[in-house]
């Protein structure tokens, strides 16, 4: 995730998520993940959000009591209501965090983020053969596949991720997307995971360097690929 502050939005994630932000060797800050939760990196770019943004988190709740609560604690940290023409009848809670990126606070009871966890979904504007895409690229079988949504996760469970063609796609960019996957190969040679990624119908943005390779989805998307140990916090 793109911040102006990277400190201090992942300091406001780590207080949302009950995570302890750490520094990140590239010069940002970093919320580590699980083997079931995904792990989130606040990297530095002074550029304001402009637009909505093609990802966003939904956040979970096991009663009314407890979203009330992280919605009030959000509030408390930095974020601020929004209105996204949600119906009132609509259980779920829409936020900003201090930074202006989306994301929602689901009401209790929806059966689909039933067992997630905390964070239950990183939902995308995209296309079911993007979906497609990132299920083979991460062995992760799909879980949903309805219409033009579909969602995927990983085998132990945890946060979902999930594409929808929206009827009002977010608006072009003219800079990089504030929000992106990285992926880290944790065995084998980051030369052949370039070559696995492409065969499945990525495309190669730059060359491979120090920090990784840049790729982009089928859908056009760019991602980051590097390589890292199992230990890596990242994963």
């Amino acid at each position: 995730m793109d911040a102006r502050d990277p400190e201090a939005l992942a300091g406001f994630w780590g207080g949302v998520l009950a995570r302890e932000p750490r520094n990140d060797s590239e010069g940002g800050a970093l919320l580590p993940g699980s083997q079931t939760q995904l792990g989130l990196r606040f990297v530095p770019n002074p550029t304001e959000k402009a637009g909505r943004n093609r990802m966003h988190l939904h956040l979970t709740s096991e009663s009314p009591g407890d979203q009330e609560r992280t919605v009030e604690a959000a509030l408390g940290l930095g974020a601020h209501h929004l209105d996204v023409g949600q119906r009132p009848d609509e259980g779920h809670v829409v936020l900003a965090d201090p930074e202006g990126n989306e994301y929602c606070v689901i009401e209790p009871g929806n059966a689909y983020l039933a067992g997630c966890g905390p964070l239950g979904e990183l939902t995308c504007d995209g296309t079911r053969d993007v979906g497609a895409f990132w299920a083979e690229a991460l062995g992760w079988p799909v879980v949903w596949d309805e219409g033009q949504q579909v969602a995927i996760q990983s085998p132990q469970g945890g946060t979902k991720l999930s594409w929808d063609a929206w009827d009002d796609p977010a608006p072009a960019q003219a800079s990089r997307d504030r929000l992106r996957f990285e992926v880290v190969v944790t065995t084998g040679d980051l030369s052949d995971e370039i070559e696995r990624l492409v065969s499945l119908g990525a495309a190669r943005l730059d060359g491979p360097n120090d920090h990784g390779v840049t790729l982009a989805d089928p859908d056009g998307n760019p991602f980051h690929l590097r390589a890292g140990a199992v230990t890596d916090p990242h994963v």
